[in-house]
């Protein structure tokens, strides 16, 4: 029996409640944060004016948040059948049938599209990275590697981690060795945020028959690729000495609070869950902290 012969394909307008689950805006903020602060240093780093930078700035995020809400929308659509699957995704306005097929991707190509279109008119390489995390997110993560392999999670990091590069693009108009090193920590971010999510919900995933890492290699392999995560990231902010030493010290002791909290797995005691609801939640405070520390460290300097 299809979807549409068990109830109505629309049952009325979406409410702004579902139309944020549409496009996951809580991941798309979450990505703003890093966008900006790869455009703002790119402001200071540059010796750019802010004022005269501020319209740049402006059309970055708002051109950002609509690709990848665009994407996400589009990542809605196609698992639908999966998330049907689990109890946590049963809210989904793709999953009771709050929107139609038609409306949601007439949505989600609108978003990119127009997203694009922003992020060109900026200049050519901010348009060109903004496609690639498109085709990255949609085509290589969603489609492929989600189903497919356990490596799906670090495959999406991959365009999960652009919007500092087309924050700092959006300004410069090239890449740089700053600009890389905040790919790399929201690239080496992303799968110690997600693995701690995928534990909590591992019998989710074992039931939709998504490989995610903690579903087929249990937690004890999940905990050693967390960890091996977490080893990248320490060096990380010494390739960001520009930023001065007051920097690289605050980055690397939250650094070193989360491997010191990675390593309280080890007691006998350990409740897995509760375990990976804390690194779940320390992720999120460490995204918000280190880009902030970014900018307001810059700033500091750039006063």
């Amino acid at each position: 029996m299809s979807k549409s012969e068990v109830v109505p394909e629309t049952t009325g307008r979406i409410s702004y409640k579902e139309l944020k689950a549409i496009v996951k805006l809580g991941l798309v903020q979450g990505n703003l944060i890093p966008a900006f602060a790869g455009g703002w240093l790119a402001i200071v780093m540059t010796n750019r004016s802010f004022l005269s930078s501020i319209p740049e700035l402006i059309v970055m995020m708002i051109g950002s948040t609509l690709v990848m809400g665009g994407a996400c929308a589009i990542n809605n659509y196609y698992d639908q059948d999966i998330d049907q699957l689990m109890p946590s995704k049963q809210n989904r306005p793709t999953v009771n049938d709050r929107i139609s097929d038609r409306n949601l991707i007439m949505l989600s190509m609108g978003m990119m599209i127009f997203g694009e279109l922003l992020l060109f008119m900026i200049n050519v390489p901010a348009g060109v990275i903004g496609l690639a995390g498109i085709v990255g997110y949609v085509s290589f993560y969603s489609i492929w590697s989600k189903r497919h392999t356990t490596w799906n999670t670090v495959v999406g990091s991959f365009p999960g981690a652009v919007p500092p590069l087309i924050g700092w693009v959006a300004i410069d108009g090239q890449l740089s060795v700053m600009a890389l090193a905040l790919f790399a920590v929201v690239f080496a971010w992303q799968p110690i945020h997600f693995y701690a999510l995928a534990i909590k919900r591992s019998d989710e995933y074992r039931i939709a028959n998504i490989p995610m890492l903690p579903s087929v290699k249990g937690f004890n392999r999940t905990r050693i690729g967390m960890f091996l995560w977490l080893i990248v990231l320490l060096p990380l902010p010494f390739v960001m000495q520009e930023l001065g030493t007051t920097f690289v010290v605050l980055a690397t002791l939250l650094n070193l609070g989360w491997i010191g909290l990675g390593l309280t797995s080890f007691k006998t005691s350990t409740d897995e869950s509760k375990w990976a609801t804390k690194m779940f939640v320390y992720s999120l405070n460490y995204l918000v902290v280190f880009f902030a520390l970014v900018v307001v460290i810059s700033l500091i300097k750039w006063i």
